[in-house]
């Protein structure tokens, strides 16, 4: 069978659904439209799953490429749309649906029974999110990129304000709304720059184009336009404000998305652009383009980092956990090498597993105890100690603990960033550190009762949010959908370090994806990409050590501050930054002007 076929499915099958539901959800039960929408995304993994083993068993040919509609360029040049299935994009494409698969399965015992005319509404959107996501993943043609871009958007703003009837919520998916649209805006606009220079939208086409000139200001201006827009939807400092407010009130299985792969996407956005587009001599210089994402990436980790220990909402604390994560997934890709890229995609792989279950694990709490405040929610939750043993776990493999695939894929990562820069790992080591610290500290007050009840100070009510269960009344019994998914996604993420077939496979997904020639031959030529002879990712001694010292610190960190929360509170030093989460879009938009002009002057010397 031809699997170039099944690209478009793994687009329209989903959306396929989303159209049955919402054509007959009213009709429907709630356990036939929770069936219905499973039954989709499934169909959607085993396509995308399909692609993935044909993009990583290539053969004599070349990975998947669909021109859909037989429209195929003509001399280097064409209007068609195409799809690619390259292993790195495929595999986002099968994580996207797989995480979906869970979430849906986590949603069946976790919402009340909706109103007959909106049943099988949240599933039809959570599948219609899925669409955009995974299209996004394999499209080969910007402009398609930034469409999927936008209906990913569209369904992720409805799924946070999906409690309609409640202000917080609409709030929230008001300014995330609003500051994505104009960060898709921006990607627009340089979507039209390039557009005017090559008189192309697909990226191998573009990116042939630049090469055939010299860059100048405007291709400097087309990369900030469209790189600022995917900062935007991966949540990079100074672009993150959004996402801490969007994770407080969305419903939990909507974070387990938000962080668990859509703003990553936005980092594999960046990433892809610049290899397909800016890599060559018509684009943006190497040195350039390290320089502003080290930058960012360095701001965002650090930012992250520190305000994720700041918080006592449960949400809050994970959201700028994946903000600071982002930052690390940044410095990967900034590194430049095949190394780098697989050593980030490890790592989001881990991650996704790691962030999604401890957000499965948050919603328990949420619902059975209706706060997800830490210092509320103190010593409460003894009777749950399988939750708390997950929550436990992932605390620890978001530290980087040997052998979850996060490990490895901090540990990998932070291998390639030293021989850029010889601090970066002890940058890894610290980041992991603080925000795996915040989950064990956390877990040790709220599920042990360990240390001194917290005191409430002044000034902290940007942390804090009063909170209503996502079901109508509190849960007296646990489902066993709620625990059994982010026991399945942590033994995922385990699975993803422990098996060296994995990493051998996310090694050669890298070093293809890293290989601009190829991709270009492959995608407009037909001509397979040669896989570079580079030794696949696994654990060095060095790795291992610096994962064990990463969770040594953190438990140490989490038991100081259960011991003396009074030492490890909130420090002055810290009050403005905390002040900068202010909730007015206003401010969110000034702070996006600013990320803008920030780029540009980073890569202003990119020009050759």
């Amino acid at each position: 069978m031809d699997t170039a076929r099944l690209l478009p499915l793994v687009v329209a099958a989903p959306l396929l659904g989303a159209a049955v539901l919402a054509a007959t959800g009213r009709w429907l039960p709630r356990l036939a439209s929770d069936l219905l929408g499973c039954v989709f995304a499934a169909a959607t993994a085993a396509s995308a799953l399909l692609v993935l083993f044909r993009a990583g068993h290539p053969g004599p040919g070349a990975y998947p490429v669909e021109w859909v509609g037989g429209w195929r360029p003509v001399g280097g040049s064409g209007v068609g749309i195409v799809l690619v299935g390259d292993p790195l994009g495929a595999g986002l494409a099968a994580l996207v649906s797989l995480l979906v698969v869970a979430v849906l399965l986590y949603s069946w015992r976790y919402f009340d029974e909706p109103p007959r005319r909106h049943t099988g509404s949240f599933p039809a959107l959570i599948l219609v999110f899925q669409a955009g996501m995974c299209g996004f993943a394999i499209t080969g043609d910007l402009f398609n990129a930034f469409v999927f871009f936008e209906l990913m958007g569209v369904a992720a703003y409805a799924l946070t304000g999906f409690r309609v009837e409640e202000p917080k919520p609409l709030q929230g998916a008001l300014a995330f709304g609003v500051v994505n649209s104009l960060g898709a805006y921006a990607t627009l606009l340089g979507i039209t720059l390039l557009y005017a220079r090559t008189g192309e939208l697909g990226l191998a086409q573009i990116g042939r184009k630049l090469d055939t000139a010299g860059p100048d200001g405007l291709v400097l201006a087309a990369f900030v336009l469209v790189t600022t827009g995917l900062l935007v939807k991966a949540a990079a400092v100074p672009f993150h404000f959004w996402l801490p407010d969007a994770h407080a009130v969305a419903p939990t299985p909507v974070c387990m998305l938000l962080s668990g792969v859509m703003v990553e996407l936005g980092v594999y956005g960046v990433a892809r652009v610049y290899w397909t587009v800016f890599a060559g001599p018509g684009g943006l210089a190497h040195p350039a383009f390290t320089r502003a994402l080290l930058v960012l990436g360095v701001l965002t980790a650090l930012l992250g980092a520190a305000m994720c220990w700041q918080q006592r909402h449960l949400k809050r604390l994970l959201a700028f956990s994946t903000v600071s994560h982002t930052g690390l997934f940044l410095i990967g890709v900034a590194v430049l090498t095949p190394e780098g890229v697989s050593g980030t995609a490890l790592y989001v792989l881990g991650h996704a597993g790691v962030k999604a279950a401890l957000f499965a694990c948050t919603g328990v709490l949420l619902d059975r105890y209706a706060t997800v405040d830490e210092h509320e929610l103190f010593g409460r939750a003894r009777g749950l100690p399988v939750v708390g043993a997950l929550f436990a776990v992932g605390g620890l493999a978001l530290c980087g603990l040997p052998p979850f695939g996060s490990g490895l894929g901090k540990a990998v990562t932070e291998e390639a960033a030293g021989h850029t820069a010889g601090w970066l790992p002890a940058l890894y080591v610290l980041v992991s550190a603080v925000t795996g610290g915040a989950v064990l500290r956390a877990g040790l007050r709220i599920f042990v009762g360990a240390g001194r009840r917290p005191r409430d100070q002044e000034g902290e009510p940007e942390t804090t949010g009063e909170e209503v269960p996502e079901t109508g009344q509190r849960l007296g019994r646990i489902p066993a959908p709620l625990v059994a998914v982010p026991a399945a996604l942590l033994t995922a993420s385990l699975a993803i370090g422990a098996i060296p077939a994995v990493a051998s496979a996310v090694g050669r997904a890298g070093a293809l994806f890293t290989d601009t020639g190829g991709y270009r031959r492959t995608v407009l030529d037909g001509r397979a990409a040669a896989t570079p002879a580079l030794p696949p990712p696994h654990w060095q001694t060095t790795g291992v050590l610096l994962g064990l010292l990463s969770t040594g610190l953190a438990i140490a960190l989490a038991a100081l501050a259960v011991r003396h929360p009074a030492r490890t509170g909130r420090p002055a030093l810290l009050a403005p930054v905390r002040r900068l989460q202010s909730g007015h879009i206003g401010d969110y938009v000034a702070w996006l002007a600013a990320g803008t002009a920030l780029l540009t002057v980073l890569t202003v010397p990119g020009i050759r």
